[in-house]
C-alpha cells in the first residue's frame, strides 16, 4: 500500500477523528497512486495515523479506517453491519408500513463517499468518490451477506455523482439481480403506510429523497382542513402526505412535466380519483406570481441552490427571493414550510435568509419547528459538515 506524509502539524484534525485529508496537508507521497487507490496516512514523523482512498481534488484522502485494518470483505461486512443495526434500532427495518430508508449514509456511517438506500428488497447504491466506485462490487457481495434473504438486488447509480475528470465511463446498472426481478423502471415502496413510485433508473438521487419522510409526517399533521402549495414537488412526498392529513386541496408545482407525471401517479396510487389535487408543471417564480388560489399551508423545497462555496452568496439571495414571494401570499395565519439542502449553507445563513425575506414580505412570522435529516442520515459528530438539511416551519401573520 501507498504511504502518504502529511506536512507537520496537520495531524491534528485526523487525532479528532475527522475523515478528510485536504490536497494542502500533504507533504509528500512515496510512489504514484491512481485515483481510487488505498493509501496509508503518516504524519511527518512517519506514524501511522489512517488509511482511505486517494483523489483528486481539495480533499485528498478519505478516511475508511484510524486503525492499521485491511480494507477486505470483513471490513465491509462490519461497517455495513454497523449501519444495519444502527437502522433497527430506530425501528425502520422489518416494518411492512416502511420498506424504505437509508442505509448508507456517507461520513454519517463511516463509509465517506457512499450512499445506499433501502426500497423494499432493492439496494439502491451510488458512489460519490472513485475509491468506492472501485469497490462497487465487493460492498455488494458484502451487503447481500449482512441482509440475507431480505435483500434481492442491488442496483448501482452513479452515473451522475462520480467526479466527471476521472473519465471512468460509468454506466448505471444492477450488480446483483434476482431473475423474479421485472423489466420495470418505476418500482412501488412503502413509507408510513402511502406507496410510492421509485424511478431508480432515470430519478434523482437514487429515486426518491428519503430525507424528508420525518419532516412529510409533520406536513400531514398540519394540513388538515388547508389549502396546500407545495412547490418543487418532484415526486410529490408532501403532497400525498397532505391529501392524507385531510387537506381541503393540494396544488403540486414543478418545471418538470416528468415529475408532474410522477407525482401524478403516485397521488392515484395512494387516493384514487381524488379531485382535491391537481399538479402544474411551472417555474416556481412564475407560479407564485401569479397564482390566484389562497393557500394556508406552503412547502418550499428546491433543489440545492448552492453546489459549492462559490455558490454561496447567490444561494442566499435565491433563498430570500423565495421565502419573501411565498410570506408575501401565503393566508394570514398560513404555515409555511421551508428547507434548504445545500450542504455549503450553514443553519444560520438559511435563518437569516428567511429572516430578511419576513422583513421585506412585512409580515409577523413565529418559528413553530427547525428540522433536519432523519435519523438514517446520521450526522458523524466528528464531521458536522454531514448536516446538510434544514428547515423551518413558520406561522406568518
Amino acid at each position: 500500500m501507498i504511504n502518504l506524509y502529511l506536512n507537520k502539524g496537520k495531524e491534528e484534525s485526523l487525532r479528532r477523528f475527522h475523515p478528510w485529508v485536504f490536497s494542502g496537508a500533504v507533504h509528500h507521497i512515496e510512489g504514484h497512486p491512481q485515483e481510487g487507490d488505498l493509501v496509508r496516512v503518516l504524519t511527518s514523523q512517519g506514524e501511522f495515523i489512517a488509511v482511505g482512498h486517494w483523489q483528486v481534488g481539495s480533499i485528498a484522502v478519505r478516511v475508511l479506517s484510524f486503525m492499521e485494518v485491511p480494507i477486505d470483505h470483513a471490513f465491509w461486512v462490519g461497517r455495513l453491519s454497523q449501519a444495519y443495526s444502527v437502522r433497527q434500532a430506530i425501528g425502520l427495518c422489518g416494518r411492512a408500513e416502511n420498506t424504505t430508508f437509508r442505509l448508507v449514509h456517507g461520513e454519517g456511517d463511516n463509509l465517506p463517499g457512499l450512499v445506499i438506500d433501502i426500497y423494499g428488497s432493492t439496494a439502491v447504491m451510488q458512489a460519490h468518490s472513485v475509491g468506492m466506485h472501485v469497490c462497487r462490487m465487493e460492498v455488494a457481495e458484502a451487503l447481500k451477506e449482512v441482509m440475507g434473504d431480505q435483500l434481492q438486488s442491488v442496483y448501482y447509480k452513479s452515473e451522475t455523482t462520480l467526479p466527471f475528470k476521472a473519465e471512468l465511463g460509468q454506466q448505471d446498472g444492477f450488480l446483483i439481480r434476482q431473475p423474479a426481478l421485472a423489466d420495470e423502471q418505476l418500482n412501488i415502496a412503502v413509507e408510513n403506510g402511502l406507496r410510492f413510485h421509485i424511478d431508480w433508473l432515470k430519478g434523482q438521487k437514487t429515486g426518491f429523497f428519503v430525507d424528508q419522510r420525518d419532516n412529510r409526517s409533520l406536513v400531514e399533521h398540519y394540513s388538515k382542513g388547508r389549502n396546500v402549495l407545495n412547490m418543487f414537488c418532484y415526486t410529490g412526498g408532501f403532497s400525498v402526505y397532505a391529501l392524507r392529513g385531510g387537506a381541503r386541496l393540494v396544488h403540486s408545482v414543478d418545471s418538470s412535466q416528468k415529475a408532474v407525471d410522477l407525482v401524478n401517479a403516485n397521488v392515484e396510487l395512494n387516493f384514487p380519483d381524488d379531485t382535491r389535487h391537481r399538479a402544474f408543471a411551472e417555474d416556481a417564480f412564475k407560479f407564485l406570481d401569479t397564482m390566484a388560489e389562497a393557500y394556508d399551508l406552503v412547502i418550499l423545497d428546491p433543489p440545492a441552490f448552492a453546489k459549492h462555496r462559490d455558490a454561496v452568496r447567490h444561494a442566499i439571495k435565491g433563498y430570500t427571493k423565495l421565502n419573501a414571494r411565498a410570506m408575501e401570499k401565503i393566508q394570514p395565519g398560513g404555515i409555511l414550510f421551508t428547507f434548504s439542502c445545500s450542504q455549503a449553507i450553514s443553519k444560520e445563513q438559511f435563518r437569516m435568509a428567511v429572516f430578511t425575506a419576513a422583513t421585506l414580505a412585512r409580515r409577523n412570522v413565529r418559528i413553530l419547528h427547525q428540522l433536519h435529516q432523519p435519523a438514517d442520515h446520521p450526522v458523524n459528530i466528528y464531521h458536522p459538515e454531514g448536516e446538510y438539511l434544514k428547515g423551518l416551519v413558520l406561522y406568518v401573520e
